[in-house]
């Protein structure tokens, strides 16, 4: 089951277990219970301290438990975790043997002290690329707190416990029977929703922090751009996201950024926070920026509070916000989103095997999530509402390609339909100016992106787009603050632009502070805020 170079990895890892751990299953005659005994047994032969049994009683068949003997440390799988969750696979069985998890110590300290019990249920598809993020977030806290379980279910091995739930998004979690929340999370984002002094702590934490030379809001490929360039100026640098790589993290395959032939998005935002960890670069993850001071005087401090309440100041700021997906915007949109309404075919698709789907939008992200869909689905329309698509050639000839994709252009989504569970269906008008409508299960938006720029409204110029209006410096309209990426006047939104973008952002703010006089007072708006 497993390949021979993953072996040799994998025992090079399990060869740091502190602490024997046994892999104690659930299993039935079923097929996958026997794909479950083969991978379990595969991974205790590579190690002296990892044993297998079969003798447990769970009811959800095929799952297997990671336990440590003597204690209450446990990590739960209902599902065969390959695919982007065999690296949460790896985690929980080093963490469960003594491994501890990479957590900053003030957050481990406070999940530790999280009263009560907590039984958390994660649906996952082993095609999302974002679940892995909530699974190991949710293990740690298991392993740091014997009153925290979490139980990982693929919602491919348990379709009637899915049916039931009415789960057609992932991740999805439930929290002691009830649902908690849905999509992309980081620990520190968990353990806010659970500990209701989570803000004022880590504002607290930050409120004795210096003053930067250059401050950076975002940890996309713009940011972590900026922020190497400026580290490796000797500037002191801070890093501010909600987290690292940004939208990048949503995206499945990479094949255009230069001297890397094929990656994908988990993997190149773990490659840009290596590398801007290499250097003395202070990060600080988990949170969002709401709002901008601006200094009175070139030179001056700029400030930028955190929605946690912190204010961090700097001589320049380097704004690189990124974007989100647009929305349609249309009757049933926001009803049926998770319910048939979804943004993320990678994530999403599986729930739709054999279903009846639509794509909304004609340009690289709707052709690649209708051909990605159409080895799932019964059927994609694709819609997109100019006349042509816009998608680069060679995705156009392998969509034409299939025959299970309809293309329709001059088609204007205008309501999306269902019956107060499900989406049942969608209405588009037609280049003829008359309504259409068409009988599917499932609606994928791809229409491009926004800028995250609607809490710099009123601070610096924005065009009708939303975007930064910026120069070829990457200079906005206040001196001392530049913008780079998604979130900018830049006219093509790509990985590799918005790298570049970061570096000549880091640059400018270099050359605007040995032209400036040294930093004035803190502005006493800045002190109270």
């Amino acid at each position: 089951m497993l390949q021979d170079p993953i072996k040799t990895q994998l025992k090079g890892y399990l060869a740091s277990l502190a602490h024997p751990i046994v892999l104690e299953a659930s299993l039935d005659d079923t097929p996958k219970s026997r794909e479950m005994h083969e991978l379990l047994h595969e991974v205790a032969a590579l190690s002296d301290k990892v044993q297998v049994s079969e003798a447990g009683q769970a009811t959800r068949r095929p799952s297997f438990v990671i336990r440590r003997d003597g204690t209450k440390t446990q990590v739960t799988f209902a599902a065969i975790p390959m695919g982007h969750e065999f690296t949460s696979f790896v985690l929980a069985m080093l963490q469960v043997g003594g491994h501890p998890p990479k957590i900053p110590d003030d957050v481990a300290a406070r999940i530790r002290a999280l009263p009560g019990q907590y039984s958390f249920e994660t649906y996952v598809a082993l095609s999302c690329q974002n679940c892995p993020d909530v699974v190991q977030a949710l293990n740690a806290m298991c392993v740091l707190n014997p009153n925290i379980h979490n139980v990982t279910i693929d919602g491919a091995l348990f379709p009637d416990e899915v049916a039931a739930r009415n789960i057609m998004s992932v991740p999805q979690v439930y929290l002691n029977g009830k649902l908690f929340e849905t999509g992309r999370l980081e620990i520190e984002q968990i353990l806010a929703l659970l500990d209701a002094d989570a803000p004022r702590q880590a504002a607290e934490k930050l409120k004795d922090i210096a003053p930067f030379d250059v401050l950076i809001i975002g940890e996309g490929p713009a940011g972590a751009s900026a922020a190497v360039y400026a580290a490796r100026k000797g500037l002191r640098t801070g890093l501010v996201g909600d987290r690292f790589g940004g939208q990048v993290m949503d995206t499945a395959g990479i094949e255009n950024f230069i001297s890397i032939p094929e990656t994908d998005g988990p993997k190149l935002s773990a490659a840009l926070e290596a590398h801007v960890r290499q250097y003395d670069v202070d990060i600080i993850s988990g949170q969002r920026a709401k709002e901008l001071f601006l200094a009175p005087q070139p030179g001056g401090l700029h400030g930028v509070v955190l929605e946690n309440g912190a204010v961090l100041h700097s001589r320049t700021v380097i704004l690189a916000t990124g974007a989100h997906w647009r929305h349609l915007g249309v009757p049933g949109e926001e009803e049926y989103r998770n319910k048939g309404v979804a943004y993320c075919p990678h994530c999403d698709g599986p729930f739709y095997k054999g279903k009846r789907v639509a794509v909304a939008g004609g340009g690289n992200s709707g052709v690649e999530a209708a051909i990605d869909l159409a080895g799932i689905v019964a059927h994609v329309t694709l819609l997109q509402r100019g006349s042509h698509l816009k998608a680069d050639k060679v995705l156009q000839d392998k969509l034409h390609t299939l025959s299970n994709v309809t293309v329709l252009t001059e088609a204007l989504t205008t309501r999306i339909e269902g019956n107060g569970r499900n989406v049942t269906g969608l209405t588009y008008r037609g280049g003829d100016g008359a309504d259409h409508h068409i009988d599917l299960e499932g609606v994928f938006v791809q229409i491009g992106l926004l800028p995250n720029t609607g809490w710099l409204k009123g601070t610096l110029n924005l065009n009708d787009f939303g975007e930064i209006i910026v120069n070829d410096h990457c200079a906005t309209s206040i001196p001392g603050v530049f913008a780079a990426g998604d979130a900018t006047t830049t006219p093509y939104k790509q990985i590799v632009i918005a790298v570049g973008e970061g570096a000549t952002a880091a640059l400018s703010a270099f050359d605007y502070l040995i032209r400036v006089p040294a930093p004035a007072p803190v502005p006493e708006k800045l002190v109270t805020a």
